[in-house]
């Protein structure tokens, strides 16, 4: 199963924690807005995707 992160702001400790502990045992990809504004490749990763979590 693939899943993608969409990361708005630079996350807590605790939200990292978090986000480890959902991507076990998966292929995790993550995208953080706040760094990166390669929309396309936010689109190609979206429709690659299995399942998406977005984060604030």
């Amino acid at each position: 199963m693939s899943l993608l992160y969409i990361v708005k702001s630079e996350p807590s400790q605790s939200t990292e924690t978090l986000m480890k502990s959902l991507g076990e045992g998966k292929e995790v990809k993550r995208f953080d807005l706040y760094e990166n504004t390669d929309y396309d490749k936010l689109l190609e990763d979206i429709f690659a995707a299995e399942e998406i979590i977005s984060w604030w």
